[in-house]
């Protein structure tokens, strides 16, 4: 299961290269390029011939391994269950092959055991069978005992399926992944130290605790044999690149061993794997599995096995999405993983009922297949078949072969298993080369829970409690403070460009307005906090508090109600709750209809864009302190900015180049790109400038003019196309300026033309420096 975020190991596509590590442990960096889709040559027989090399080649590397697997699973049971367990190693891959092929897997993935799958059985057998306090289980004979290992495959296999076949597949990569670490390298640990006392030729049943005790009878011609397999196998790619480092191993391994042995010092190893007796594989199991279910002892025990099972089959799926997404990476060939699930569970279901213990993907015999020649799902076949003839023919040889060569094998599998994510973390927080110590402290500290729990207690308590950790940080991290940003609005304004004195006003009493941006999910946690500010704020003489949605992603039904809480609470006081960045047909806008939210704080004062909030405060604010501008008549003539500083004779010379025109809501005054040149100056409503997004028809607003104020100016002095459509927001009266009235009036009355000057000058003056303190204010 480390593959998914282990080192490369240089294996090319070119020339063949084994690399480091066992078949199961193989580097995911092997999934760079792609070999091609055939091999070398064409016809049939090219491709026939390489499915043959490399079911041969894959088939090689799986069985050494698989016979420790069975070991690792089955062992605790005593020696009397030797034969059993190495047959359940071999047959997994047999049948589970077969079973793929049959249900339609058309790649060169090859099926066999996974040690961290293997390991969770083994540690069921141990301390769920082996030291189980039940009487039924202590008084259970060993074929029932093995029956209920291979009911666990079963259900294991069952839940596999089931994960697939409801599309679950995909969920089970958001474990998160300091749990898997933890749990990890809790499984490496262990694996490691239920081989040392076969590492050091102690009797099998030697616990880890007594070992000090024991180390007076340990054998050191056995250590070294073991110590040899080990060397070779981590060093294989220093020595040869054309044998796999597993064959290696065990080749140099077994003939050590064998060499003592020749030279008298027999006594002085440990033993064999023994005679096995092997007979035609038959599915004699699921009549065992019925007569489990018919006692009604087992049914007492059978929740302790179906939770097992569920752990098993939630690890093993995940570690098999991990793998065939390696492999289809290296091969070429496209996967569905909740379809390879359903595949893989109903393997592990048929095996089961051989007597075999539960399958995965093998990393590196898929990729030897890969690369030996095989492209079709007969190189699976193959590697099926070859496995099979070997346990028929040649088992006699299999019992011949040292167990400490198998046990130096796992151990092996052990080191690589070790998290290498975990070991990055302590040497970087060790050089306290961390940007964000504190999450990688978090995330350390999960590791090392996760793996303390396993190795005190068992694997699937720890699993559960790593998660449960994991979302309770995630939740505290989650919980900081969802604001981003607060502001007043004195200082920052609305787009709506007003009167002086309106504008005089905002300057004084805009710090009434409270804007909070928001940014993350607004959920129980965050939401409360948000309501605890807001209730502080309201004391300090703010009236309107804007809530800026534009940055959360999630609003759930507590943070919902929470919100309408805030605002009934508000209101209470005589104040406003405003929100914005809602869109009209959003999720948000869909969540906050559908909580209630919506009609509770209305329509009217929720808004697209920020802007428009800003905008509406501003708009209440000031008639709240001089009446209802909007209700009055025109703007008086005389007392418009951009004719201030004129006598009754100038503004007379001006009036008569005047043209007075009037607007409907909604009606446009001039649009974007017109050639005309006229300086309009509003005495009665307001209008927009909106700008036309390139690539689409949408439009976005630019600012907003009230009465007093004047727009197209721009034109009237650089006599360049309008850079905006202008639309009237409400009834409009404007007063509009002809671009040959300005000419005659800048030959007529020079004087006068340069105080409109003058004071458009100073009006754009004025609009830079609001945005220059906006721009301040918000940098702050």
């Amino acid at each position: 299961m480390v593959a998914h975020r282990a080192a490369g190991n240089g294996m090319g596509t070119g020339k063949q290269r084994w690399g480091y590590g066992l078949p199961d442990q193989v580097p995911a960096a092997v999934t760079g390029a792609a070999a091609p889709s055939t091999p070398a040559g064409g016809g049939r027989w090219p491709q026939l011939r390489g499915d043959l090399s490399g079911g041969l080649v894959a088939a090689l590397l799986t069985i050494p391994v698989s016979i420790g697997y069975g070991l690792l699973a089955l062992l605790p049971l005593g020696e009397s269950a030797v034969p059993h367990a190495i047959l359940a190693g071999l047959y997994a891959p047999v049948f589970g092959c077969l079973v793929a092929v049959l249900l339609g897997a058309n790649t060169t993935m090859i099926y066999s055991s996974r040690s961290v799958t293997t390991f969770l059985i083994g540690s069921f057998v141990l301390h769920d069978l082996a030291l189980s306090q039940s009487s039924y289980i202590r008084a259970a004979d060993p074929p029932t005992l093995l029956a209920i290992v291979f009911l666990l495959v079963l259900l294991t296999g069952l839940f596999q399926a089931l994960f697939g076949a409801f599309k679950l597949g995909t969920l089970l990569k958001y474990i998160p992944a300091p749990v898997i670490a933890g749990f990890q390298n809790a499984a490496a640990l262990l694996l490691i130290a239920s081989q040392l006392n076969m590492l050091l030729g102690l009797p099998t049943g030697t616990l880890l605790n007594s070992l000090p005790q024991h180390l007076g009878s340990a054998q050191p011609l056995t250590l070294l044999v073991g110590i040899v397999s080990c060397v070779l196998i981590m060093r294989a790619a220093r020595i040869t690149k054309r044998v796999p480092p597993t064959i290696l191993g065990f080749a140099g391994g077994i003939l050590v061993y064998y060499a003592f042995a020749l030279a008298g010092f027999r006594a002085s190893l440990g033993p064999v794997v023994g005679s096995i007796e092997v007979d035609l594989p038959d599915p004699h199991y699921l009549a065992s599995f019925v007569d489990l279910f018919r006692d009604p002892r087992f049914l007492e025990f059978l929740p302790i096995v179906v939770l097992s099972a569920l752990s098993v089959a939630t690890v093993a799926s995940l570690d098999a999405v991990l793998c065939a997404r390696l492999i289809a990476a290296d091969s070429g060939h496209r996967f569905d993983g909740n379809r390879e699930l359903v595949r893989l569970g109903i393997g592990n279901m048929v095996v089961s009922g051989f007597g075999g213990i539960a399958n995965g993907i093998n990393l590196a015999s898929s990729f030897a297949n890969h690369r030996s020649g095989g492209r079709t799902a007969l190189s699976v076949l193959v590697h099926a078949v070859a496995i099979l003839f070997v346990v028929q023919v040649l088992s006699p040889l299999i019992g011949r072969m040292p167990r400490v060569v198998i046990a130096a094998a796992l151990i092996v599998v052990g080191i690589n298993l070790v998290d290498r994510w975990t070991v990055q973390l302590i040497r970087r927080l060790a050089r306290r080369d961390v940007p964000f110590m504190s999450g990688t402290t978090l995330d350390l500290a999960v590791i090392l829970l996760v793996a303390a729990v396993a190795l005190a207690t068992n694997l699937f308590f720890a699993v559960a409690l790593g998660v449960a950790i994991t979302i309770l940080f995630f939740l505290v991290r989650m919980s900081r403070s969802v604001i981003r940003r607060t502001y007043r609005c004195d200082a920052v304004h609305s787009r709506k460009t007003r009167a002086p004195e309106s504008m005089a006003l905002l300057a004084r009493s805009g710090g009434r307005i409270l804007v909070l941006e928001l940014e993350g999910p607004l959920f129980f946690g965050t939401a409360e906090k948000l309501a605890s500010h807001i209730e502080d704020m309201v004391h300090r003489d703010v009236s309107y508090i804007i809530i800026d949605l534009n940055r959360v992603n999630e609003i759930d039904s507590t943070g919902a109600q929470i919100i309408i809480q805030m605002h009934d609470r508000i209101t209470r006081q005589g104040r406003y709750l405003l929100m914005s960045a809602v869109g009209e047909d959003t999720r948000l806008a869909r969540v906050l209809r559908d909580t209630g939210v919506t009609a509770a704080v209305t329509r009217a004062r929720i808004f697209s864009d920020l802007d428009r909030a800003i905008e509406w405060a501003e708009d209440h604010l000031i008639l709240s302190e001089v009446g209802d501008a909007r209700e009055r008549e025109e703007f008086p003539f005389g007392q418009l900015d951009v004719f201030s500083a004129m006598s009754a004779e100038e503004l007379a010379s001006v009036s008569v180049l005047l043209e007075r025109r009037s607007y409907r809501a909604g009606d446009i005054v001039f649009r974007q790109g017109d050639t005309s040149r006229e300086l309009y100056i509003i005495a009665k409503g307001s209008a927009s400038a909106r700008l036309k997004l390139p690539g689409n028809a949408r439009e976005t607003r630019l600012i907003t003019f009230a009465a007093g104020t004047v727009f197209g100016e721009i034109a009237l002095l650089d006599q360049e196309a309008r850079s905006a459509t202008i639309a009237a927001d409400e009834d409009l009266v404007c007063y509009v300026l002809e671009h040959s009235a300005f000419e005659a009036l800048s030959r007529e009355h020079p004087s006068v033309a340069i105080k409109i000057l003058a004071n458009l000058a100073r009006e754009l003056g004025a609009r830079l420096r609001r945005a220059n303190r906006t721009i301040q204010q918000l940098a702050t």
